[in-house]
């Protein structure tokens, strides 16, 4: 089952006349960056959305639009009203001149974090192997095979040390 795409205008009109705005987002994406009308409900948590909610109508949005478009027929199933998902997320809101409140007081996304410090450690590797000895080319293996990990198990132990990182706990405690 697919669920329709609509533009990020006509989700605001929607919006509007009292369609509720679904934010599929996990909670460390939310709170850095979020389209204000929007309702929080985490994918990975994601049941029914607001059960007895008069809204008319359920539009879906995550930051680009894949991650609701991959998921469209658990979304649908999360409604009881017509749902839509908005096409290209939040990333398409702002380029259309929509509002978004922005909180540069929380820690950027966990998955980004975790690009930022492995890409580090291969660089740093890769530097470190070439300048001072060979063996360091193994951190690069090491965390290369941690990514292989991750990707095919889902499970991101990288992510879960970042989890605990002092800015990322001041986050989850907000």
């Amino acid at each position: 089952m697919t669920l329709p795409t609509i533009t990020p205008h006509k989700a605001r009109e929607l919006i509007d006349q009292g369609a509720l705005l679904v934010d599929i987002r996990e909670a460390d994406e939310h709170a850095r960056e979020k389209i204000g009308a929007a309702h929080h409900e985490p994918l990975s948590r994601l049941d029914k959305v607001a059960p007895g909610n008069p809204a008319p109508y359920v539009i879906f949005h995550c930051k680009s639009g894949n991650r609701t478009l991959t998921n469209a027929s658990r979304l649908a199933c999360a409604t009881d009203v017509d749902a839509y998902i908005l096409e290209g997320g939040i990333e398409a809101w702002k380029k259309a001149g929509l509002p978004v409140v922005t909180d540069t007081r929380q820690p950027i996304e966990i998955m980004r974090q975790v690009q930022i410090a492995a890409g580090s450690m291969v660089v740093a590797g890769v530097a470190l192997g070439a300048l001072v000895h060979p063996a360091f080319y193994g951190l690069a293996g090491f965390v290369g095979a941690g990514l292989v990990f991750a990707g095919t198990t889902g499970t991101c132990a990288m992510a879960r040390i970042l989890g605990f990182a002092p800015w990322n706990r001041r986050a989850a405690t907000a």
